[in-house]
């Protein structure tokens, strides 16, 4: 084996095997988020949930939906009904019907762009052979009905983990645990690529190496502090980059 350059994406590596006491391997499997990875979607979420927010007189600070993106619907209904009105008696049902709502909300703001960057991520993943999980703590059907179209053969539907298959949402490493059995892959051999602090949470408890892409508000030092193994400041820098992180896994430290 060759030498290996020197790179943040090496030195990164270099502290997950540290940290994790894996061994050296390369990538097989991404486990990949669609809200704010695939799609600039978070300011029409963010959007939504303060117009809901407002029917309901819920109080909220200006980017807190941004926080808790990666958590189920039902769970940020609950987590808001607890603090503002103190009721821990939400059914599934009413969690449900509140989540219906935001939804439509959701969909008036109309179509969302897909994210600068992320066709190149994904074409750089296909072209190394490495598989691609979906991972989203996201329900919303409009956007989940959209990959096929926008992103064709990169997302199948045996390999997709959403809101609706899994009990405890993300920071919980639930999502991707189930995103590595899906898959069949160990986390040593994955990545995990995330925009939000609770999703690098996830990823980070999961085991998985985790990449975080400050898309939207949340500062790098949010991302660092939540877990990430490396930080990129948008997609386009990560998609630059991935092929130094992928070769970063292919030499002898």
């Amino acid at each position: 084996m060759g030498k290996r350059k020197i790179t943040e994406e090496g030195l990164a590596y270099d502290r997950y095997l540290e940290r994790t006491g894996e061994d050296k391997a390369p990538i097989t499997t991404a486990l990949i988020d669609m809200d704010g990875v695939l799609y600039d979607s978070m300011k029409n979420h963010s959007k939504a949930w303060c117009r809901l927010s407002d029917e309901l007189g819920w109080k909220y600070s200006p980017e807190e939906f941004f926080l808790y993106e990666g958590m189920t619907g039902a769970a940020i209904i609950r987590l808001m009904m607890k603090r503002e009105m103190g009721r821990t008696d939400i059914s599934d049902e009413e969690a449900k019907d509140l989540y219906a709502k935001k939804a439509q909300y959701f969909m008036e703001l109309g179509e969302v762009d897909q994210i600068d960057g992320t066709f190149e991520m994904l074409t750089t993943l296909r072209s190394a052979g490495i598989k691609r999980v979906l991972v989203t703590g996201s329900g919303q059907k409009t956007l989940l009905e959209r990959i096929h179209k926008d992103y064709p053969g990169t997302f199948p539907d045996d390999l997709r983990v959403t809101a609706h298959d899994v009990k405890y949402g993300k920071p919980n490493p639930e999502p991707y645990l189930m995103g590595l059995k899906k898959a069949g892959a160990e986390p040593g051999n994955t990545i995990v690529i995330e925009n939000a602090p609770l999703g690098v949470q996830a990823g980070h408890a999961s085991g998985c190496f985790t990449v975080a892409v400050t898309t939207g508000p949340i500062p790098k030092e949010e991302m660092v502090k939540s877990g990430a193994d490396i930080v990129y400041p948008t997609m386009r820098a990560f998609a630059e980059q991935l092929p130094w992180l992928i070769g970063a896994r292919n030499y002898s430290f």
